[in-house]
């Protein structure tokens, strides 16, 4: 059969899929992230039966989803929203670190992989997934929530930092020399230098760049800003997710409105795939012997994240069911730990970091996804106000 022919099946073959998995997902009442991983690893590598000519296909339909997932999510807040909530977040963000990348860290030095191996599972473990909780608050109707900017806080002063901490990480798995490592940390600090200020002091110049009502030149003009700069991020080893996430911060008024009514249908085409690429991705048969390794940290981390969340969340003044709210939110890990684990795995660090990031990843996004329905659950709601009233 010819390579066009067979894409063309596997896509729609799993696009009917989704659907059907997305139309039974809402019907029981929850989110549908569970199910596209699910429906990835069934036709992935390991799979029952392997879908081959697609992958590249959905690879890169996975990177366009995690970069429109937050491009929008830029575009609900301004740039004095953003900087206020960096400002408050800061000692929010050391908390974070220290919480998840210390169990990281020591889980495999534990499992004897050496201090190269500690730094990337550190890494692994302490940066949430800003492309599945992005999509999470939006299923959830939280986006306007108090303690949603909080949150987005805590996940960009991570992604931020990992515009620091990639290049420190490739210079040690690969062996380079300080000068070389310095130079690249300081090129991808610089990039992100640029972008900020270009997003918070000269906003409203980009938005200018984009005719409000006319729908098409807006929508290509947008799309194509968003991805050139997660592009140029992304090549000098900043996070190609922080660049599209300041461009929809630098982007206002009713350009912005506008654009994100358009961009929607493709954000969630797109994310959709990504979730499905993750399975996709993930050899299933080398996912069982690092379970339990993986099951200890996920429950580990789990837990700092929900410390990190209410902490932010306590910080901002937000109540204690928002505190809630904003710790569980924090547990799922995505595309930044794989990332991490591929370039520590890909350099020779410990084969088997690999499969464990894998199964970590996957855990903790089913899990999450169904912890952060429970503040929505009466029970749970009863029982912080009655705990709230005890401690009052």
């Amino acid at each position: 059969m010819h390579e066009t022919t067979l894409l063309l099946i596997e896509v729609g073959a799993l696009l009917l899929g989704m659907s059907l998995l997305g139309r039974i997902a809402l019907r029981i009442g929850i989110s549908p992230i569970p199910f596209y991983l699910v429906l990835g690893l069934a036709f992935g590598e390991g799979g029952i039966f392997p879908f081959d000519a697609s992958e590249e296909f959905f690879q890169t339909g996975a990177e366009i989803g995690v970069i429109l997932l937050l491009a929008l999510l830029g575009l609900e807040y301004t740039a004095d929203e953003l900087l206020g909530s960096l400002k408050s977040a800061r000692k929010a963000g050391i908390v974070d670190a220290l919480l998840n990348a210390i169990p990281g860290a020591l889980m495999a030095l534990v499992l004897g992989w050496g201090p190269v191996a500690a730094v990337a599972l550190a890494g692994v473990t302490w940066v949430s997934s800003s492309g599945v909780i992005a999509k999470l608050l939006r299923d959830l109707g939280r986006l306007s929530n108090r303690e949603t900017p909080g949150i987005l806080a805590v996940l960009v002063i991570e992604d931020l930092a990992m515009a620091f901490y990639l290049p420190v990480l490739s210079a040690i798995v690969v062996g380079v020399s300080l000068a070389q490592g310095a130079i690249s940390v300081a090129i991808a600090v610089a990039v992100v230098a640029l972008i900020l200020f270009v997003a918070l002091r000269h906003g409203h110049i980009v938005s200018r760049l984009f005719p409000a009502d006319d729908y098409e030149p807006l929508l290509l003009g947008v799309l194509g800003l968003t991805m050139l700069i997660a592009g140029l991020a992304a090549e000098v080893s900043v996070s190609a997710a922080v660049g599209a996430f300041l461009v929809g911060i630098a982007i206002s008024g009713r350009v912005a409105e506008n654009a994100g009514q358009l961009l929607t249908p493709l954000r969630d085409l797109f994310a959709a795939i990504f979730f499905v690429f993750f399975g996709l991705a993930t050899d299933s048969t080398g996912l069982l012997p690092m379970l339990v390794p993986a099951i200890v940290l996920a429950v580990i981390t789990i837990g700092t994240k929900l410390l990190t969340g209410m902490y932010a969340a306590r910080q901002a003044g937000v109540a204690t069911l928002g505190q809630w709210r904003a710790g569980l939110s924090l547990a799922p890990r995505g595309e930044f730990s794989i990332v991490i684990a591929g370039l520590a795995v890909g350099s020779g660090v410990a084969p088997q970091l690999a499969p464990l990031a894998t199964s970590y990843v996957l855990i903790t996004i089913i899990a999450g996804t169904f912890l952060a329905r429970l503040p929505d659950a009466a029970w749970f709601r009863r029982a912080v106000k009655r705990r709230a009233v005890r401690a009052g």
